[in-house]
C-alpha cells in the first residue's frame, strides 16, 4: 500500500474549528452567480443567502492561497486520477474558513509560522523553497509528540490542514471517483431465490407468478390497445 492508498484508507477523519477575519470584496452579480456552487442543491432562502454572503468575500490573500496550494500537494500529491487543484481544494479551505471563523486564526497563524521558518533557515519562502526543504519543515510538525500533554500550535495546524485537505479532495468530483464509490445501482430483483424459499418451507403462489415482472423485458416499451388495454 504506497501513501496515498494509505491516506485514502484513514480518510475519514474529524476536523476542528476558531476566529473570525473578513474583508469584503467587490464581485459582480454574474460572477458571484456563476461562483455561487457548480453543483446546485436544495436550499432555503435564507441559507441560499448566507452562502452568498461568504462567496462575497475573502479571507486568504494570494500568497496565503499559493502557499496552501502547495502545502496539499505535498500532503496529497497529484496521480494520474486527480489533483488538489482539480478538486479545488484550496477554494474548500477558503470557504471553510469562512463558514468555520474559528479556523481562521489556526490557519493563519500557520501559515505565517511556515514562512517565518523558512526565512529564517532558508532566506526564501515557503513556496519558492526546495521540496528537499519544504518536507524537511513539515516534518518537523506532520508527527505529534504522543508524550506531549498538549501539541505545539504548528502541530496543531498541520494536523487541520491535513484533514481539511484530505475532505476537500475526498469529497470532490475526482475525488469520489478515485474512491471508487458509485452510490446506489439499479439491480434486478426476480423474486426470492428458490433455494432460500424451500430453506423456509415456502413458495411462490402459481396463480401469481404470470402476473410478476418478466426482467427480460424490463427495457421494453409499453404498448396499449385503442381502448387503452395493456397489450405487451
Amino acid at each position: 500500500m504506497n501513501r496515498r492508498d494509505s491516506i485514502r484508507s484513514l480518510f475519514l477523519g474529524s476536523m476542528a474549528g476558531g476566529l473570525a477575519l473578513e474583508s469584503c470584496v467587490n464581485v459582480s452579480e454574474e460572477v458571484l452567480a456563476e461562483k455561487v456552487w457548480t453543483y446546485q442543491y436544495g436550499r432555503t432562502p435564507a441559507e441560499a443567502a448566507y452562502d452568498k454572503k461568504l462567496l462575497n468575500s475573502d479571507f486568504l490573500n494570494g500568497s496565503e492561497k499559493n502557499t496552501i496550494t502547495r502545502l496539499a500537494n505535498l500532503i496529497l500529491p497529484p496521480n494520474e486520477k486527480g489533483t488538489v487543484e482539480q478538486a479545488g481544494v484550496t477554494e474548500f479551505i477558503e470557504f471553510m474558513s469562512k463558514d468555520f471563523p474559528s479556523l481562521q486564526t489556526p490557519i493563519r497563524g500557520g501559515l505565517m509560522w511556515l514562512e517565518n521558518h523558512c526565512n529564517r533557515h532558508f532566506g526564501n519562502s515557503f513556496v519558492n523553497c526546495t521540496e528537499d526543504q519544504q518536507l524537511s519543515t513539515l516534518d518537523q510538525i506532520a508527527y505529534p509528540d504522543p508524550e506531549a500533554k498538549a501539541q505545539k500550535q504548528e502541530v496543531q495546524f498541520f494536523s487541520l490542514m491535513r484533514n481539511l485537505v484530505l475532505t476537500g479532495y475526498f469529497t470532490s468530483e475526482v475525488g469520489i471517483k478515485e474512491l471508487g464509490y458509485e452510490g446506489n445501482q439499479p439491480n434486478v430483483w426476480d423474486g426470492v431465490p428458490e433455494d432460500v424459499l424451500a430453506d423456509h418451507g415456502l413458495s411462490y403462489d402459481e396463480d401469481w407468478m404470470p402476473k410478476f415482472v418478466d426482467q427480460s423485458k424490463r427495457n421494453d416499451l409499453a404498448q396499449w390497445d385503442d381502448e387503452g388495454n395493456l397489450i405487451s
